[in-house]
């Protein structure tokens, strides 16, 4: 759909919040008409706001979660199970994983999953730094946690021959998670009773 625009400004700032993900043309004009209806100071907090996001937001040097400093406070809770390590996707991932309060390890984020129809290949993700700590550390268990997609699958074989063979056990998420789910839409209970009841990783 086409709008008139009465401001260039105002068009600007449709097209930059329609940019995002799952926002059309329609939600975004709602979105930047419902801004300018607050209150000024409102509207410059937002902004600025999402102006730190570029310049404050860092990720932890160990796993690649969202930080405010060098190291996050899942590496560096030494109350958590350094042994463990559990791959996801995102950072998102983690979120998902801590609200079932039931893994106590730690993490590596990967930034994405191989996907060549999107141009990703393990290059463009923090595999690398993932061989360095299981080489590194005292690394008992490795959980492949990522989605139960093809993409997801290709990614944890491709991990599994990088890491292995080693002292290191692999194991993945039960299929509590169903084939071709992420694990966003799995809902927290299914996916803390897939990850208390993992499973040995095996090449297929």
């Amino acid at each position: 759909m086409n709008f008139s625009y009465p401001s260039r400004l105002f068009e600007e700032a449709v097209n930059e919040f329609s940019s995002l993900p799952g926002i059309g043309k329609k939600t975004a004009l709602r979105l930047v008409l419902h801004l300018l209806r607050q209150d000024k100071a409102l509207i410059e907090k937002f902004g600025a706001t999402v102006s730190r996001l570029a310049s404050e937001i860092r990720y932890c040097r160990i796993c690649m979660n969202m930080c405010n400093d060098d190291i996050c406070p899942i590496c560096a809770d030494t109350r958590r199970d350094h042994s463990t390590i559990c791959v996801v996707e995102t950072v998102k991932d983690v979120m998902i994983i801590e609200n079932t309060q039931q893994y106590r390890g730690v993490y590596h984020v990967l930034g994405g999953i191989i996907s060549p129809m999107d141009g990703l290949g393990p290059a463009d993700l923090h595999i690398a730094s993932l061989e360095e700590r299981v080489k590194k550390g005292n690394i008992k268990e490795v959980i492949l946690a990522l989605s139960a997609t093809m993409e997801g699958d290709t990614t944890n074989y491709y991990i599994y021959r990088k890491l292995s063979p080693g002292k290191s056990v692999f194991s993945t998420l039960a299929r509590g998670v169903s084939i071709g789910d992420e694990l966003e839409y799995t809902d927290e209970i299914t996916l803390g009773r897939s990850i208390v009841n993992r499973i040995p990783f095996e090449m297929k």
